[in-house]
């Protein structure tokens, strides 16, 4: 996989942002009996109260856990992480509606509940100690650490977080308040107690709350939310900002007296007195200067820098670390994405058309030395990637949409074609012509032009580095042997992010996150209704699409029928071509600076690098 940053816990994509919960789905909470009480409401609908949720499932850790088995509990404190991402930085605001906030800014405030990292969207108490609510789902009830302070202080409340609810309503991202409609009260019973009341019951929203982020008021009650911060925000997190150049660097400093250092949920954590973050220009200059060890700890994403670029003095005499870290993660797809709003790609046929162009066997012989394996699904690595032919229940949910759907939804599950590797291509030429030609396209002097109009065939990739630009030229040039142009056009991150938001690209390299199951929270990057959001990758409007996705909402508690609409959605969307499927890779590629000790349990969904430390034996060795 390629990535613009390298950040230790990218792993972690598959989950949730923090403050909105978007995509963690309905929560299937099985009670832990040793974990959680039962009682009942003068309307006799049962109510539970528990330390932990579970989106699906039981937790795995009891109330009474002492901390996560994968922390070293008495790990010591201090040292320094140096790290590195590449681009740059204007605010230091992460859910500011324009510029591009600091790497780390979304972790600067703790929210209501917090994720372990070896379970897949299970929620323990951080800010809140406890949570309450009913088996219908109409309601949720946080209750508040009295304990919970921000950093200047100010004990944390339930109006803290009523006041950030309605700040991300009101200011925050769109989809927010879309997405949170149907909350119908906010409402703080106490300085201690929030309870959040629903429409309608919905699972989806007591998992969504159990992330909210909590602002300071007090802070944040005279600015706008969507607007960037050129200083540093008051917050509540392990970690506060420290020393730092506008767009060059970012030293982020543990805070000594942090409120919830010794809770369960962050034993053994957050163990270095500073995290720093280098912006570097790309990934080829930022790993000259790890291997010159001006930083210290380095995942790579680069097959070709993998194989060929660790190399040097660090290198030979064992100061810095090479490993591979297999994992079990859902990955997301990853991908060049159509904008589907723009008139070029309305049709399918023209998307798997140039579908075809994309060689990957050649690609992964020559230039990925192997090491990838090809995305087929917006389900990777999960039991809900659609296989084979559709089963009966796939085909009752399908059969409805028939006249509306590609023949092919109905046959094998989607996989993309194969190629021989040779770079040729003969066979797929001709096939993406022949679907070129049905869409209304033909050559004229070895250039493919519209048979109407007379327009010739050419579009933009737009790329946010240029490390994948190397990947790029190869498509271009089978494409071009079609008699398509496409030209690439490689910008800053700045620029990217507001282009991608604006559907002002005609291709982008991109993706959507990854799916760990069919969680409600697809909508967000799916439904029409919802085409305003950034998530919304390729633009897709398509009535089928919301339909299925209608059905993996309302099936959130049916696992049976809900592994049904998730294949048949995961058919219908790889049918369609949105994207040209990119690669994933099933291991963890990292490099150190061996200056760092870690606890003998690696969490199943993560690096980890949070319960690392530094061994100072090993730093002073280094030093000398």
């Amino acid at each position: 996989m390629l990535h613009h940053r390298t950040h230790p816990r990218l792993a972690r994509r598959f989950q949730v942002s923090a403050f909105i919960g978007l995509f963690i789905g309905s929560a299937l909470f099985a009670s832990n009996l040793s974990a959680t009480e039962q009682t009942a409401t003068s309307e006799s609908v049962e109510v539970i109260k528990s330390h932990a949720f579970a989106v699906r499932g039981e937790p795995k850790y009891p109330a009474d856990f002492p901390h996560f088995d994968y922390v070293n509990p008495d790990a010591p404190k201090g040292g320094s992480m140096r790290l590195a991402t590449t681009g740059g930085f204007d605010s230091f605001n992460r859910y500011a509606r324009r510029g591009e906030s600091v790497i780390g800014a979304g972790e600067l405030y703790d929210t209501l509940m917090t994720t372990s990292s070896d379970e897949i969207s299970v929620y323990y108490g951080l800010i809140a100690e406890f949570i309450e609510y009913p088996v219908d789902y109409s309601w949720v009830s946080f209750h508040i650490n009295p304990a919970a302070r921000f950093h200047d202080g100010t004990p944390i409340t339930a109006h803290d977080v009523v006041f950030s609810f309605n700040k991300f309503f009101e200011q925050g991202v769109p989809q927010y308040r879309s997405y949170y409609a149907d909350v119908t009260e906010v409402t703080a019973l106490s300085d201690h107690q929030v309870m959040f009341r629903f429409a309608e019951p919905n699972k989806d929203y007591v998992s969504g709350l159990a992330g909210t982020t909590v602002l300071p008021r007090h802070f944040w009650a005279e600015r706008d939310l969507g607007d960037p911060l050129t200083a540093p925000p008051l917050s509540s997190g392990p970690y506060k900002v420290g020393q730092y150049a506008m767009g060059q660097f970012v030293t982020y400093e543990r805070v000594p007296d942090y409120w919830a250092a010794n809770l369960p949920v962050n034993k053994g954590r957050h163990n270095f007195n500073t995290l720093r973050y280098d912006y570097y220009r790309d990934s080829t200059v930022a790993l000259e200067a790890f291997k010159a060890g001006e930083y210290d700890f380095r995942q790579e994403n680069v097959a070709k820098q993998w194989a060929e670029d660790y190399v040097g003095p660090a290198l030979t005499r064992g100061d810095i670390k090479m490993e591979e870290l297999p994992h079990e993660i859902p990955q997301p797809m990853q991908a060049f994405l159509f904008n589907t709003q723009n008139p070029l790609f309305e049709d399918r046929r023209v998307r798997q058309a140039i579908n075809l162009a994309m060689d990957f066997e050649w690609l992964n012989r020559n230039i990925f030395y192997g090491a990838y394996a090809r995305n087929y699904s917006y389900f990777q690595n999960t039991e809900y990637s659609a296989s084979g032919l559709p089963t009966e229940q796939e085909l009752a949910i399908l059969e409805p949409f028939r006249d509306q759907l590609p023949p092919e939804v109905f046959g094998e599950a989607y996989r993309p074609n194969v190629t021989d590797g040779s770079g040729t291509l003969r066979n797929e030429t001709r096939q993406a012509l022949a679907l070129l030609r049905d869409a209304g396209w033909e050559l004229r002097n070895q250039r493919l032009v519209n048979v109407e109009t007379g327009r010739p065939f050419e579009f933009e990739l737009l790329l946010h580095t240029p490390t994948f630009e190397r990947v790029a030229l190869p498509l271009q040039r089978n494409l071009e042997r079609m008699g398509i142009r496409m030209t690439i056009r490689v910008v800053d991150t700045a620029q990217y992010l507001n282009r991608t938001r604006e559907f002002d690209f005609d291709m982008a390299m991109g993706g959507y996150s990854a799916n760990a199951y069919p969680s409600s929270g697809m909508r967000i990057a799916w439904r029409s209704d919802f085409i305003d959001s950034s998530w919304n990758r390729a633009g897709v409007q398509d009535p089928v699409i919301d339909a299925l996705i209608d059905g993996i909402v309302a099936n959130q508690e049916n696992d049976e029928m809900l592994m049904a609409y998730g294949r048949a959605f995961d058919r219908v969307a790889m049918w369609n071509f949105y994207v040209i499927p990119n690669w994933h890779n099933d291991s963890f590629w990292i490099a150190t600076w061996d200056k760092f000790d870690r606890p003998a349990i690696r969490p199943k969904y993560d690096i980890g690098t949070e319960t690392w430390w530094q061994d100072n034996e090993k730093a002073a060795r280094l030093r000398r």
